[in-house]
This record gives structure tokens, C-alpha cells and sequence, in this order.
């Protein structure tokens, strides 16, 4: 992402947990449209400054690492500026117990996410 060529759709996927993992809340924000929507089983988050509060302050356990297993991508050949990336993981507690797993279907759109729809078991 540094040579000055747009991050594709599976860097952007990967940035986000990368960043909510190392706390970095700055690099969090940068990733997400201003209109960003996060639907998740327990609440939906509207907007960049909500979603980037939640994840600095809200989330009810804070100390934990996104282990990814397998990220698919729509194959879309539409010279289209948005797409679809979905991530399937493991959240791990501090200790590196699992705690659940998830799905992560993003909506990315000229670079920035605009909707994140979180499926868990």
C-alpha cells in the first residue's frame, strides 16, 4: 500500500483487523467511508466516528486477536469502483482461547468500507 497503487479489496479486509487488533484507531478510521454501517447480531453502527468509538471504547472485550481462516472476493469484472469481500475467522481472547467464530461480509466501496454485515456462531 506504500508504492502509491491502490490497496485492493483483500488488503483492505486484512487492514481492518489488523488495525482494531494493534488498537490503531487512526489507520481503523481511514479504512471506512464517512457513511460506514456495521450490522452486527447484537446492534447496527452508523457512521465513521460511531463505529470507530465502539471499537475504541464499546466492545465488551477489547483484548483480542481476529484469526483469519479463508477470504472470498466477488469476482467481478465490471470496472465497477465497489465490491464484496467476505472474511471467515476465529475471534481469540488474550489467552488465544477461541471465543467464537465469525464472518465478516464487507461492502467496499472507492477504497473505503461502507458496510460490514457480522455473522457469528
Amino acid at each position: 500500500m506504500t508504492d502509491g497503487t491502490d490497496p485492493s479489496v483483500v488488503d483492505i479486509a486484512r487492514a481492518y483487523y489488523e488495525a482494531i487488533d494493534a488498537t490503531d484507531f487512526d489507520r481503523f478510521a481511514d479504512l471506512l467511508g464517512p457513511g460506514v454501517v456495521h450490522e452486527r447480531p447484537d446492534r447496527t453502527i452508523e457512521g465513521r466516528e460511531t463505529l470507530v468509538g465502539f471499537m475504541r471504547e464499546g466492545r465488551p472485550n477489547k483484548d483480542t486477536a481476529h484469526e483469519i481462516e479463508a477470504v472470498y472476493v466477488e469476482d467481478r469484472d465490471t470496472g465497477e469502483t465497489s465490491a464484496e469481500v467476505a472474511v471467515r475467522g476465529r475471534l481469540r481472547d488474550a489467552d488465544g482461547e477461541p471465543m467464537f467464530g465469525f464472518v465478516d461480509a464487507f461492502e467496499i466501496e472507492e477504497g473505503e468500507i461502507s458496510r460490514i454485515r457480522t455473522y457469528t456462531n
